[in-house]
Parts: C-alpha cells; sequence; structure tokens
C-alpha cells in the first residue's frame, strides 16, 4: 500500500514506496511493455527491494485517489497505484528523472502530470540548476512527454543498450530551473 503523499496534481499523486508496494513493482517490471522501453533487466523481489532501499535515489509511486485519500497512508481502496517515477544522483550531480505508468492508462495525460509533479519535487528539494532525464530513441511517447515539458534534448548515446533484440540509441534531455519557471509549466 502507497505511502506517504509527497505531492498531488489535479488527477495523480506522488507517494512514497513501501516494502508492501514491492508486488505492484515487481509485476510492473516483469511486464515486456514497462521494462523493454525502460531498458531494464528482470528484476526478483529482493533486487527490487534493494533497488527501492537505495538511499542516492528518491522513489515515488504515481497514483490515482479517492477523495478519501488522506495525505498519510491511505486506506487500499482509496490509493491505486499506476506508475513509478525516480529521481537519481541527486546528492551528487544533477538529478535525473525516470518513470513509467502501466500501459492500461497510456495515453491519458497521467505521465505528463506525474512527471511535472517530480520536477516541481526536484526544485523544491535540491539545488541544481537543471534536471535531467532520458528515452530510447524509440519511445516516441517518452521523448514526447519530455519535450512537451520543455526539456530539451542535450545528446545521444549511439548503440547505448540491448533491448528486445537489437542496439538502441538513448536520448538524453535536459530542463533548466529557469526554463521551468519561466514556462506555461511553472
Amino acid at each position: 500500500m502507497p505511502g506517504a503523499r509527497v505531492a498531488s496534481g489535479k488527477r495523480v499523486a506522488l507517494r512514497t514506496v513501501e516494502s508492501e508496494d514491492v508486488p505492484f513493482l515487481q509485476r510492473a517490471f516483469a511486464n515486456p511493455e514497462i521494462r523493454y522501453p525502460l531498458g531494464t533487466q528482470l528484476k526478483n523481489q529482493d533486487e527490487i527491494e534493494s533497488w527501492n532501499e537505495d538511499e542516492g535515489k528518491d522513489h515515488f509511486l504515481v497514483c490515482l485517489e479517492d477523495d478519501d485519500a488522506g495525505p498519510g497512508q491511505p486506506d487500499g481502496d482509496d490509493v491505486r497505484p499506476i506508475g513509478a517515477a525516480t529521481v537519481e544522483d541527486a546528492a551528487w550531480r544533477r538529478p535525473d528523472l525516470a518513470y513509467w505508468l502501466v500501459p492500461e492508462v497510456h495515453g491519458e495525460g497521467y505521465g505528463k502530470e506525474a512527471v511535472s509533479l517530480v520536477v516541481d519535487y526536484v526544485f523544491r528539494t535540491y539545488e541544481h540548476p537543471a534536471v535531467g532525464a532520458g528515452a530510447y530513441a524509440f519511445n516516441d511517447a517518452s521523448r514526447g512527454l519530455l519535450e512537451s515539458l520543455g526539456f530539451t534534448e542535450e545528446g545521444r548515446t549511439r548503440k547505448d543498450r540491448f533491448v528486445d533484440g537489437e542496439y538502441v540509441d538513448g536520448i538524453q534531455y535536459g530542463l533548466l530551473r529557469s526554463e521551468w519557471y519561466d514556462g506555461d509549466d511553472a
């Protein structure tokens, strides 16, 4: 069951990841529709638990909430996890975002709202002048989401990772704090 609410938007909320959420994460990471676009390997429960306990990352569940869901740990029926977001490396360099949603909610705008909440969280929590994110060249939905939020393509790593039977290019994006607060999404 998701933990405390970290941030909320009009339709989604970011909540802390609790140990009870590991089965949801494991099912999601086992889903090829999520795992391949992320370029991640299949993880067992122990690997996901250690991933969640990594102190160098901020992990969130992306959730849909009923009106009854409070800011603390809610009742299970009041919150539905639909994805996850992670902030990596913020303690020592430019924070890097990773995110995913379950396939049944793709195309409904939840991803844009969730990533916006994570960007706001990063700029409220850390002093870095920018935030980064990456997407594989074939992942048009993720690249479009980042570009719609004002992220700029900063580079390409050719043949970056072996995904679903072939090597694919990785695209790195960045967003400056000044661009975020000067833009329409601030």
